[in-house]
């Protein structure tokens, strides 16, 4: 979970070094800024290594990553445009996820935009977006008469408007809450494909319920940049095309998810464009009824298929709700075989799984009224129940138990946290699946560090935070790699004391951006 993280530099820290005369001149500052001023600066580098007791002396030599070019100051690593048009256009195998090879990786930094800011704090940044970070005034022209972003001298303004509702999201929203309940707390979690700025998403999250946002990369490239400046949980819609949800990953969400994406409890058919309420719109549209009408009828065929029951269709909203169980489903299939239902595997595994055109079966019940899996607690009473799946002991290697134990251990834990950065807890965002630069405030790594030995820090938003748990020694070793980054780091004592080998590793990336250009100065 990312939160908002502003952290200040010490002045007992003393800047970097100018860069040399034959690299590219950045403009750095500490911004006057405190930087875990609670703990004490442990000095492990120079004479702490388990292979001699913890008395040998380190290297002291330490990297340095020059500054890249400005024109990677938003560079995603793994969604190259250059390198997506060797892949194979089928299915839009381009668009999803292709990483550089070992020998295309960069090694320098990602410099931040000249003039880059600090976003502004939620809930202000709902609606603000400082211009020098996102410097695309595009959507701005294109997308004006439906209210999407203005710019306004030095930052953008996001009325809330958007290509399915005219009226503003709010209003949009208030239209949905109006046939099923957004308030009660049984709806926590929503998807949003085809998002744009994510003002469905901005707005909803304004309500307690988390959206994750998808838009595609097309000629509004900068659009989920937008978004991860207004604080929402987005990312470049990429891997949804051949591959599928966790079965349980979201309760609610938009039709705009291709109709593979099953993860869902409710869905919705957004309005003002074809098909629904085509009856009333169609003059307008340059088509025909006929041909509106078989569009309507292919959604309403694939729900089916789906074993969806659609509630309701008013005005130019539709909304279906994915069944409790697959009871009735499974006699469904006598009659309509496809898609058929999946063979037997791990419904939740997601990542790296291919798509396979078939219905991931729910698990089984005894009657139509149960629930597959288990009813969740609504929110937030569900943040600390023990989730039913565990309770019932279907989730290899997690009992109610173990839950239990862990949700103590990470009760201590943020409880420490909070001594270093008070920040901790403030309402904020949760983390993208993609690597933009600048995207994270906050990623907190738990002995995993050494599974991303050879990826960089880009990733974080100018003074976003680290924090490290492991073994001293790989501490150590991540410490030299956060100098040569140009970061502020320490490492500090575990929360029960100097005694446990376990240390904690804080981080702050500095400040720092690319030169003005010319016409800038």
């Amino acid at each position: 979970m990312g939160v908002q993280a502003h952290h200040t530099i010490p002045h007992s820290l003393n800047p970097p070094p100018p860069p040399s005369s034959k690299t590219q001149t950045l403009f750095l500052s500490h911004r006057n800024h405190p930087l875990f001023p609670l703990l004490p600066l442990r000095h492990f580098a120079s004479h702490h290594s388990a292979d001699d007791g913890g008395t040998a002396t380190l290297s002291p030599a330490v990297k340095s990553y020059p500054p890249c070019d400005i024109k990677y100051s938003e560079y995603t690593p793994c969604e190259d445009q250059q390198r997506s048009l060797k892949f194979d256009r089928d299915r839009l195998i381009y668009r999803e996820r292709h990483c550089p090879e070992k020998n295309e990786l960069l090694k320098c930094r990602v410099p931040a935009p000249a003039g880059y800011k600090n976003p502004f704090q939620w809930p202000l940044s709902r609606d603000l977006a400082w211009y020098a970070n996102v410097p695309h005034k595009e959507l701005t022209v294109e997308k004006a008469v439906q209210n999407w972003i203005r710019f306004e001298g030095d930052r953008f303004r996001f009325p809330g408007g958007g290509t399915m509702f005219p009226n503003g999201a709010d209003a949009y929203i208030d239209d949905i809450g109006k046939l099923i309940n957004l308030k009660d707390g049984s709806i926590r979690t929503a998807i949003d494909t085809g998002c744009g700025v994510a003002s469905w998403g901005a707005y909803l999250l304004s309500r307690n319920i988390i959206v994750m946002s998808f838009a595609p990369r097309d000629t509004h490239e900068a659009q989920v940049q937008f978004a991860l400046e207004r604080r929402t949980c987005s990312d470049r819609c990429h891997r949804l095309q051949t591959a599928p949800l966790p079965v349980k990953g979201f309760r609610y969400g938009s039709l705009f998810a291709l109709p593979h994406s099953v993860g869902a409890i409710w869905r919705i058919l957004d309005p003002i464009r074809p098909p629904i309420n085509w009856k009333k719109h169609w003059k307008g549209w340059q088509r025909s009824m006929d041909d509106l009408n078989a569009e309507q009828m292919q959604i309403e065929n694939v729900t089916r298929s789906l074993c969806w029951k659609k509630l309701v269709e008013k005005n130019d909203i539709a909304i279906w709700q994915k069944p409790a169980n697959h009871l009735k489903c499974k006699k469904f299939r006598n009659v309509v075989k496809n898609p058929p239902f999946c063979p037997a595997h791990d419904p939740d595994k997601a990542w790296y799984t291919k798509l396979e055109t078939c219905l991931t079966p729910l698990p089984q019940v005894s009657d139509n009224e149960e629930i597959s899996g288990g009813g969740l607690e609504k929110w937030p009473k569900r943040l600390n129940s023990i989730p039913p799946r565990i309770s019932r002991g279907t989730v290899n290697g997690v009992t109610s138990g173990t839950f239990q134990q862990d949700m103590e251990l990470w009760k201590k834990r943020v409880s420490y946290y909070k001594t270093v950065n008070n920040q901790l807890g403030q309402a904020g965002r949760c983390e993208a699946m993609s690597t933009y630069p600048r995207t994270y405030d906050l990623i907190h790594a738990d002995s995993v560090f050494t599974l991303y030995k050879d990826r960089n820090g880009s990733n974080f938003k100018t003074e976003g935070s680290l924090i490290i748990r492991d073994d001293v020694d790989i501490l150590v070793k991540v410490k030299k790699i956060a100098d040569a980054l140009n970061w502020d780091s320490r490492i500090v004592d575990h929360e029960d004391g100097p005694l446990e080998r376990e240390k904690l590793l804080f981080a702050v990336k500095l400040y720092w951006t690319a030169p003005a250009s010319a016409d800038q100065q």
